[in-house]
C-alpha cells in the first residue's frame, strides 16, 4: 500500500532564509523525470499504440501521446482511449491500464535516452547539492529506467506516482522528500518541464526551474503552459478551492508559480548556482545500457 503523505515539514526558523526560503540558495534539488531528464516519447507512444491496437484502435503519432503524459498513466490512458461507452466503468479502464503498463514494461528502455548534458549535469551538481527524482511515472518503472541510464547512481531518492496515494500537482511527494533528505521544503528546487512541476512547487512554497531543452525552439509551448500556470485563480490566491486543490497551504500569489530560472540547457543550471564541470566530473559520464545517442 502506498505511504501517507506527510504533513509539510515545519520551516527552519533558524535558519536565515525565514518563511521565504524559497528564494535562498537551494539545499537540495527535486528533479521531474520525462521530458527533464529523459527523453521517453517514443516508447511511451509505443506502449499506448499497442494497447490501442488491442481495442480495434489506430495508432497515435507521437507529438498526440506526448500531449496527453504528465498526470500519471492512468490520465493518459483515460486521454488515449475514446470517449466511454455507457456502461463501461473501472474494470474497463483497469484493463485498459494493465494493458498499458504491461507494454511499456516491455519497451521503457528501448529508445528512451537521457537529454544530451543530463549525465554531466547530474554529475557536477550531485557533490554539492543532495538529488532526487519526483515523477508521476509509477516508482519501480522510474527506477528501472534510471538505473538502466545509469543516473540513478546520483540521486539519494527517487519518488514515482504511486509511492504516495496523491501525486503531482499536489505538494505530498515534494514534503516526503524534504523530510526523507532533512531539508525545508522552502530550501528545495523542484526542476521541471510543465505547468504542474510549476503548481507543484508553488504549493509547496519551494523554487522552480523550468527546463526548456525538450523544445528547440526554447520558450515555446512550455513558457506559455507555465506562466497560464502561474496567473490561473486556480493556484493564484490563498483561497479555500486553491488550498484543497493543492493538497496543502497553497501559495498567496501568483508570481510563486513563476519559474525562478529558465534553463536552455542541462549546463545552466550547475552554472545558475555557482559551479562548473571542475566541481563534478569533466567529461560527460557514460551510462550503461543507455540505448541511442545524443542528437
Amino acid at each position: 500500500m502506498p505511504a501517507e503523505p506527510p504533513s509539510p515539514p515545519p520551516v527552519d526558523q533558524a535558519d536565515p532564509a525565514g518563511p521565504d526560503g524559497r528564494n535562498a540558495a537551494p539545499r537540495g534539488i527535486i528533479f521531474d523525470l520525462d521530458g527533464t531528464l529523459i527523453d521517453s516519447r517514443r516508447d511511451i507512444a509505443t506502449a499506448v499504440n499497442r494497447m490501442r491496437a488491442e481495442r480495434g484502435l489506430a495508432p497515435l503519432s507521437v507529438d498526440e501521446v506526448c500531449g496527453m503524459v504528465g498526470e500519471g498513466a492512468r490520465m493518459l490512458v483515460r486521454r488515449a482511449l475514446p470517449p466511454w461507452p455507457p456502461g463501461a466503468g473501472q474494470d474497463d479502464l483497469k484493463d485498459a491500464l494493465a494493458s498499458y503498463l504491461a507494454h511499456y514494461a516491455d519497451v521503457c528502455l528501448a529508445t528512451t535516452r537521457a537529454y544530451p548534458g543530463v549525465a554531466a549535469m547530474l554529475a557536477t551538481l550531485a557533490p554539492s547539492f543532495p538529488l532526487a527524482v519526483l515523477s508521476n511515472k509509477g516508482e519501480a518503472l522510474s527506477r528501472h529506467i534510471l538505473h538502466g541510464l545509469g543516473l540513478d547512481r546520483y540521486l539519494r531518492e527517487v519518488i514515482g506516482g504511486d509511492t504516495l496515494p496523491t501525486r503531482k500537482p499536489n505538494p505530498g511527494g515534494l514534503f516526503l522528500l524534504a523530510d526523507r533528505m532533512a531539508i525545508p521544503a522552502p530550501r528545495l528546487l523542484l526542476v521541471g518541464d510543465t505547468w504542474i512541476d510549476a503548481r507543484t512547487a508553488q504549493a509547496a512554497g519551494c523554487a522552480f526551474a523550468l527546463t526548456l531543452w525538450r523544445e528547440p525552439r526554447a520558450g515555446g509551448p512550455a513558457v506559455a503552459a507555465v506562466a497560464a500556470a502561474a496567473g490561473s485563480p486556480r493556484v493564484a490566491g490563498g483561497g479555500l478551492a486553491a488550498r484543497q486543490e493543492a493538497g496543502g497551504e497553497a501559495a498567496t500569489d501568483a508570481e510563486d508559480a513563476t519559474p525562478r530560472w529558465r534553463l536552455a540547457h542541462p549546463r545552466d543550471l550547475p552554472a545558475a548556482l555557482g559551479l562548473t564541470e571542475e566541481d563534478g566530473e569533466l567529461a560527460e559520464p557514460g551510462q550503461p545500457g543507455q540505448p541511442g545517442q545524443p542528437d
